[in-house]
């Protein structure tokens, strides 16, 4: 049987896209099922990780998996000299799939070459996160009833933000326009202006940051600064606290406009916006559940058909 991983979202159709955004759909009317009892999902995260390790540990407990795995490279037999290879195969032994976050770009498309499982990318350096960008995906999808024709503002961390690089290559499908906001420092990198001039996506670069600018916003993405990207600290204190977004900025905003962030923040989001409606990051994390139980079954042979018709859920 065909192997299937999940290492970029570049390579992801417009019919798969959607195809996934209707099983993410199907889960979220019922996440919990045995649909995947009696497989092992392994987690390697090299890398800290919150909000992705446990929801793809949680999308599997709510499918009936079992979960193995580590959240902390200092605990495996890494710290000895083992290396990635000998890692993913004996890991392979145990599992049906593996979840793995790693902070060397391009460890995922090595794992998945090696490995007689599948592969699923939670991260790899500054890369890509297509899980992340899966729910973000659906995110959209839910707040705006559509992926087509959207303004959608970048802001902050453009130059390192791997949810943001991996966001531009999924909706090339969909006619967007972006807006990239960003201190010179952190803009985005002449190779994803390069492919966005290739694949026809407009975009606009901007360095102010404030309520005339994003008035016209269908989405907002917030990013952090990410601290532990950077070589030179003092760099990074220069250009942390550039661009936050405030409540009182939003007095223009479009009726339908949401505030999506891949999440942790640190400042970049005041806490007086957590109350207006155009907040969403807190539900996004929570579509991160029904996205990643969809990228789940999807790698292990699971079809949409076999999800609609499921007699396994619990209520």
């Amino acid at each position: 049987m065909e192997k299937h991983d999940f290492v970029t979202i570049a390579d992801l159709s417009k019919e798969k896209i959607m195809y996934l955004m209707n099983m993410a759909q199907a889960f979220e009317m019922h996440p919990n099922r045995e649909i995947l009892k009696g497989k092992v999902v392994a987690t390697l995260f090299f890398e800290p990780s919150t909000r992705t390790r446990l929801s793809f540990e949680t999308a599997a407990n709510r499918l009936g998996a079992r979960v193995i795995g580590f959240s902390d490279a200092k605990v495996t037999s890494a710290t000895k000299g083992e290396t990635l290879k000998d890692t993913i195969l004996m890991v392979s032994n145990y599992a049906d799939v593996i979840v793995m976050r790693h902070h060397i770009e391009g460890a995922a498309q090595y794992a998945s070459e090696i490995a007689p499982v599948p592969i699923v990318n939670a991260g790899d350096g500054a890369h890509q996160h297509p899980s992340q960008c899966l729910l973000d995906l659906y995110s959209i999808y839910k707040t705006q009833g559509t992926l087509e024709n959207l303004n959608i503002y970048l802001v902050g961390d453009l130059k390192y933000g791997r949810t943001v690089h991996s966001l531009i290559m999924a909706m090339r499908h969909f006619n967007p326009t972006f807006h990239f906001i960003a201190p010179e420092e952190l803009a985005m990198p002449e190779e994803y202006k390069l492919y966005c001039r290739q694949h026809g996506i407009k975009y606009i670069e901007h360095t102010d940051f404030n309520e005339d600018v994003i008035a016209g916003a269908d989405i907002i993405y917030m990013t952090r600064v990410q601290k532990e990207r950077f070589s030179d600290l003092m760099e990074y204190e220069r250009v942390k606290d550039v661009y936050i977004l405030k409540n009182d900025m939003l007095g223009k905003a479009k009726e339908n406009m949401k505030i999506l962030h891949p999440l942790p923040r640190v400042n970049e989001i005041a806490y007086d916006v957590d109350e207006n409606p155009h907040a969403y990051y807190i539900q996004q994390a929570q579509n991160g559940l029904y996205a990643r139980e969809a990228i789940l079954c999807d790698v292990l042979g699971i079809s949409l058909e076999e999800v609609e018709a499921d007699t396994t859920i619990i209520k």
